[in-house]
Order: structure tokens, then sequence, then C-alpha cells
């Protein structure tokens, strides 16, 4: 029994001077718990060599060991139990070590300018400041003559059948360093500006003049279809939240309120016009693909509101659609706009 008191003596001494320095330096939970566990192990253990040799002594007392081999066996059982504590605490110091690390693993949602200047954030040396994402708007397209009040009724466009479709990609980026209210958003995107004249009428060139003329059949459909390509270039305004994870912290605008204002430059890369009517039984279709006398070169103001992804969205071109000697026609469209991430 002398070898095994001194055995546990030495080993519970060992883990002793860690347990009370912990409970000294530290006062975190987490520490107190490691050290409840600590001595829960210790305690387990010296319970079971505890019953460990009082079943050799039983078996001493019956004459079924010698004096010499009892002494064998109680010793192995002392350093076996010795060493179940010592790898016991260290995997659970290992186990609290991992967690420690990933505590924090996942991501953390802070507001965006109250923590921003944290330590945490400071160290950090991959962060996201620009964003991309997909770019998608359709809605109402018509066309408004400059030097007079627009009047829906007075038209020359059909307002249900006159539709515009936007396809395109936006980088934004955080204005200012230490702050995500205000952010500059930038990109290049497609549109499409259909108009449907109204009347059974359909756009004819005549030299410089590009007229809307009645067409002598009936037609099923007639559709003028601008596409250009352009620049957007907008200002966005909006709360946001900060999230974090163990690579990155970026800024998400996901279920929160936004404004953006700004424009768009580009040009004209195509301008067509379909015709439907039936002649003689069959279904007729007629593309024609022309200048019909647009601008080359278009530009316009655009502003969007929204919350989330999803915005009401309108854009006025402030380029006239045809060139000089026409009429002023000015495109303008409204509808949805989707910020896709």
């Amino acid at each position: 029994m002398k070898t095994i008191t001194i055995i546990l003596s030495l080993l519970l001494f060992t883990f002793a001077l860690p347990n009370l320095q912990a409970q000294e330096e530290s006062k975190t939970e987490r520490t107190e718990r490691i050290i409840k566990e600590k001595e829960k192990i210790v305690a387990e253990e010296k319970a079971d060599l505890k019953k460990t040799v009082e079943n050799i002594n039983l078996r001493l007392e019956k004459n079924e060991l010698t004096k010499e081999e009892a002494e064998v066996l109680k010793e192995e059982a002392a350093k076996k139990h010795a060493l179940n504590i010592e790898n016991r605490i260290a995997i659970l110091e290992n186990e609290m070590a991992w967690e420690t690390r990933n505590t924090n693993r996942g991501e953390k949602e802070k507001s965006t300018d109250k923590d921003w200047e944290d330590e945490d954030y400071k160290k950090r040396k991959i962060y996201s400041r620009t964003s991309t994402h997909l770019v998608m708007a359709a809605g109402f397209n018509n066309a408004i003559e400059g030097g007079e009040d627009f009047d829906f009724n007075n038209s020359d466009f059909k307002l249900a059948g006159s539709r515009f479709f936007e396809i395109g990609v936006a980088w934004r980026t955080r204005v200012f360093e230490n702050s995500n209210w205000m952010r500059f958003r930038y990109g290049f995107s497609f549109q499409f500006n259909g108009l449907k004249p109204t009347d059974n009428r359909i756009f004819v060139e005549d030299g410089d003049l590009t007229n809307l003329v009645e067409y002598p059949i009936d037609l099923k459909k007639s559709k003028f279809r601008m596409d250009n390509l352009v620049f957007p270039v907008h200002f966005e305004f909006g709360p946001s939240k900060r999230v974090d994870t163990d690579s990155q912290t970026w800024f998400s605008t996901a279920n929160k309120f936004k404004l953006g204002v700004g424009g768009f430059a580009g040009f004209n890369i195509g301008d067509r016009q379909k015709l439907k009517y039936e002649e003689n039984g069959d279904n007729v279709k007629i593309k024609n693909k022309g200048d019909f006398n647009t601008n080359d070169f278009v530009y316009g103001l655009s502003a969007y509101m929204g919350w989330g992804d999803t915005s009401l969205y309108v854009k006025y071109d402030l380029n006239p659609i045809f060139t000089d000697p026409n009429a002023e026609l000015y495109n303008i469209s409204a509808g949805l706009r989707y910020d896709l991430n």
C-alpha cells in the first residue's frame, strides 16, 4: 500500500497545483468548468482504484492470492488509474482548447457602425469591401414627348403592352471605411425597351424622319424594341448588418431598407420592329432591323427604393429616342428591380 499511496500522492499533487492556480488566475465560467471536470475525473479514478484494492484484499483473505501477488496487483492497479487520470485530463484539456478556438466559428451578426472599431475587426487581414450582384428588372415602358405633359389616355403607345427588361451585373463598394450606410454601385446592364404603338400603327423611316404610320393590314402585334448596353452608377443609402466569419467580415442588406439614386450611360446596340398579322388564312411574322434614326448614345437618370433584394425601380432617358429633326420622345420605365447575391 505504501507504493500506491506514493503514486497517488504525487499524481494528485501534480494536478492539484495547476487547478489551484487556475482557480486563482481565471474568473471565467469556462475555467471553473474545467477545474470541476478535472476534480471529477480524479474522484472517479480514485473510487475505481479503491474498489479494485478492496477486491484484491478480499481475494487475499480467501487465500486466493499470496501477499506478494496481491502487492503486485495493487501496484499495477495504481499505475493504471494514474495513467487513466493523466490521459482523461489530457483529453479534457484538448477538447476545451478546441471548443475555445471554435466558439465563434459560425457567423456572428453585429450592428454596422456601433461595433466597427472593435479590436477583433482591426486584426482581420481579409474582409470584403466590395460585393457582386446580379441585377434584374422588369416592368412597364412608355415614351414622353418633350415639352408636353404626359397623358396616359393620349399616349401613342399601349400602356400594358409596352414593357422593359433589364439584366446585368453590379458591384457594391462601401464608400466610407468605417461605415456602410452609404454604398457606391456600378456595373453594366443590357436594357430592352419595348414600345407598342396604338391604332394599328408602325414606325416607318422616311429619310431622316421616323414616323408612326397606320398599317394597311389589321395587325395582331406591332412592337418596336431598342436594345441598349449601359453602365449604371448609383449611390445607395440604408442600414445593414455586419457579418463575421473566420475568414472575412462583410455587410448584409438582407431585410433592410435601401434607397438608390443615380443614372446610366451607354450605347444603343440595336433596334428592331416586329409585326404579326394574318393574310389569306396564314399567320405572317415580319422582323425589321435597322437604326430607325435612333440615337446611338443613351443616358439618363434612375432610382430605386425597396426592402431587401426587391425594389421599386424607375428610369428616364435624358436623350431623345430619335435624332433631330424628329419629335423629341423620351423613354420612361417603371417596375420592379431585383438585386441578387
